[in-house]
C-alpha cells in the first residue's frame, strides 16, 4: 500500500510509534504518513479507532489498484468520492481537482437545493454535483473491480452515569484536556488561538500555551465581542488582535469564500471567519478553535426545549438550522421533488437513537449532521484556503467520551446550557466569563444586507439569470421586498438564496 491522499494531524503520534515499532521521522506529514500506513496493516478497516486526531485519507494498492479510505469520526477534514462510467474511482479531500480529472462528468444535482433552502448547508452524503459523494465521519471505503463498499468503524453512543458528582465530571474534563493539549502541537510549534466573548474559546485559550488571541469585532456595538474577548485576554495576559470587519469587506470576499468551499454554505459568520482566518494567517501558521463544545456537552439554546419536544423529534428535528418549509419551496422553486425531505436525512439517526432521552437525540442529530456538514466544514475551507491550520483540541474522542456519559441534568439545567463544562471552565478562567450566555458568532447581516450602499451583488443575484433559472421571480422578489420593508428575518432565506446563485455562477 502507498499513500495516495492524505491531510490532518495526528495527536498520539509518540503512543503509535512505540505501538507500532516506528522510528518517527522529523517531518510531521513524512511521520504521520508512516504511522497510518503501519496502523492500516495491522488493524484495517478498524484503523480509524486508533487515530486520535482530525484526518482524511486514502491508500492504494500498486498492484491490484484497490483503494481504502478512511475519515475520522466526527469528520473535521472532508473526502470526496465518485465513480466514473468507466468504473474508475475519483477521490481526495478537495472536490476541484476531482472535477478537472477525466470521466467526471460535472451536472447539478438539482435536489440538493431543495435540502440547501432549509438546512444553508449541504447535509448527508450527496453532494451538488451529481454523483460525487461525501464520505461520512466514522466510515471507511472500499474500491476494487469497479465496486465500492462503505463501512462504518464509529458512531456516537450515550450512556448516561447516574453515579458521580457535577464536581467530578468538572475535574475529568479538565484533566482530559489538559492531557489533550500536550497533544496538540510540537514543542517547537507556535499557536495563536481565536477568542470570542464567549466560554470555549476562552476556555481553549486558557488551557493551551498560547501568547497571543486573535477576535474579530465590528463597529456596531450590538454584535461586537471584541470587548468582552479583550476583558479575557487581559484577564490572562495573552495580547489581542482585533480584526474590524466592515461591510464592504464582508460582501467584498463572498465569491471568494463561494469558491474556496467548493459547495455552497449560507452561515453567515462563515464569511467573519474567512476574513479572520485571513488575518491570522499573516502573522501565524497554526491557530487553536474551540469547536465541538456546543454539540458534545448540550451549548445550544434549543436544547432546552427538548423535553416538549419529546417523541415528536424524529417528525421535525433535522438539526441547528431549519429556515424554510415545504410549501415555501414549492411555491418558490421552479424544480421541485415531492420525495426528497430533509427530514429522511437523519430517518436511520432517529432509528438507532429510540430509546434515549430527547436531549440526547437532538444531539446526536447535530453531531452527525450538522457539526459535519456546517462547522467543521467551513473550519477546513477557510482554514486551508487562507494558508493557516487550525486545531480543535475540544472536537477529541477522549472529550466526547466524557460527554457522551454526563447525564442531561450535567448538560442542561433550569438556568444553563453545558453545565459540567462551564463548572470545569470556571476552575480556569474568570466565572463571569465561563456562565456568560451563548451568543453565538454573531454578524450584523440582517442589517447590512438592506443597505443600498452594500447589497448592490445581491440584488443583481436575485433579479438575474440564474435566478430565473430556479425560481420564480415573483415570489422571490416578494421575499426580497418584503425584507427591505422591515422584515429582517428574512434574512435568512435571502442570504441561503444568494450563496447558492454565487456559488453556482462560479462552477457552473
Amino acid at each position: 500500500m502507498k499513500m495516495k491522499e492524505y491531510r490532518g494531524h495526528i495527536r498520539n503520534w509518540k503512543t503509535l510509534c512505540e505501538e507500532l515499532g516506528i522510528q518517527p521521522a522529523s517531518e510531521r506529514k513524512e511521520r504521520e504518513e508512516t504511522i497510518i500506513l503501519k496502523a492500516f496493516e495491522r488493524w484495517g478497516d478498524e484503523v480509524g479507532l486508533h487515530l486520535i486526531g482530525m484526518f482524511a485519507f486514502a491508500l492504494e494498492d500498486e498492484e491490484t489498484g484497490e483503494i481504502f479510505a478512511c475519515r475520522d469520526p466526527f469528520g473535521t477534514k472532508p473526502f470526496y468520492y465518485y465513480l466514473t462510467e468507466e468504473g474508475n474511482l475519483l477521490c481526495g479531500t478537495y472536490i476541484r481537482p476531482i472535477l478537472a480529472e477525466e470521466g467526471f462528468q460535472k451536472e447539478l444535482n438539482k435536489d440538493m437545493l431543495q435540502l440547501y433552502l432549509t438546512l444553508t448547508y449541504v447535509a448527508g452524503e450527496n453532494t451538488f454535483f451529481r454523483g460525487l459523494k461525501k464520505l461520512m465521519p466514522g466510515h471507511t471505503l472500499r474500491f476494487s473491480n469497479g465496486n465500492i463498499a462503505i463501512k462504518r468503524y464509529f458512531r456516537p453512543t450515550f450512556a448516561p452515569d447516574d453515579t458521580r458528582s457535577l464536581q467530578e465530571w468538572a475535574e475529568e474534563i479538565n484533566e482530559t484536556v489538559r492531557h489533550i493539549m500536550t497533544e496538540v502541537k510540537e514543542p517547537d510549534e507556535v499557536a495563536e488561538s481565536f477568542l470570542s466573548g464567549g466560554v470555549d474559546s476562552s476556555y481553549v485559550l486558557a488551557m493551551s500555551d498560547a501568547k497571543t488571541a486573535d477576535t474579530i469585532g465590528y463597529d456596531d456595538e450590538r454584535f461586537d465581542e471584541s470587548p468582552l474577548a479583550k476583558q479575557t485576554a487581559d484577564g490572562l495576559g495573552v495580547t489581542l488582535n482585533r480584526l474590524r470587519v466592515t461591510p464592504e469587506e464582508y460582501f467584498a470576499i463572498v465569491p471568494w469564500v463561494m469558491e474556496n468551499m467548493e459547495q455552497p454554505l449560507a452561515d453567515a459568520s462563515a464569511i467573519a471567519f474567512a476574513l479572520g482566518c485571513r488575518a491570522t494567517a499573516q502573522h501565524t501558521k497554526l491557530c487553536y478553535s474551540g469547536e465541538g463544545s456546543d454539540e458534545f456537552f448540550g451549548g445550544y439554546n434549543m436544547y432546552r426545549n427538548a423535553e416538549r419536544y419529546g417523541d415528536n423529534l424524529k417528525t421535525f428535528y433535522v438539526g441547528n438550522t431549519n429556515i424554510m418549509k415545504e410549501d415555501e419551496k414549492k411555491q418558490l422553486l421552479k424544480y421541485y421533488n415531492d420525495e426528497i425531505l430533509p427530514i429522511d436525512l437523519v430517518k436511520d439517526i432517529y432509528e438507532e437513537n429510540e430509546g434515549m432521552d430527547p436531549l440526547t437525540k437532538m444531539q446526536d442529530v447535530d453531531i452527525r449532521i450538522w457539526l459535519e456538514g456546517d462547522i467543521y466544514f467551513n473550519v477546513d475551507k477557510m482554514s486551508t484556503a487562507a494558508g493557516l491550520e487550525i486545531r480543535m483540541p475540544l472536537t477529541d474522542p477522549r472529550v466526547f467520551a466524557i460527554a457522551s456519559r454526563l447525564p442531561a441534568k450535567y448538560k442542561i439545567d433550569d438556568e444553563q446550557n453545558k453545565v459540567a463544562f462551564r463548572n470545569a471552565a470556571k476552575e480556569v478562567i474568570p466565572e463571569e466569563v465561563a456562565f456568560r450566555k451563548k451568543l453565538g458568532f454573531i454578524v450584523p447581516i440582517r442589517h447590512w444586507m438592506a443597505d443600498a450602499n452594500y447589497n448592490q451583488d445581491v440584488y443583481e443575484k436575485l433579479h438575474g439569470k440564474t435566478a430565473e433559472q430556479f425560481f420564480h421571480m415573483d415570489v422571490l422578489d416578494a421575499i426580497w421586498q418584503e425584507y427591505l420593508g422591515g422584515n429582517s428575518d428574512l434574512w435568512r432565506k435571502i442570504w441561503t438564496i444568494y450563496t447558492f446563485l454565487v456559488w453556482y455562477d462560479i462552477y457552473f
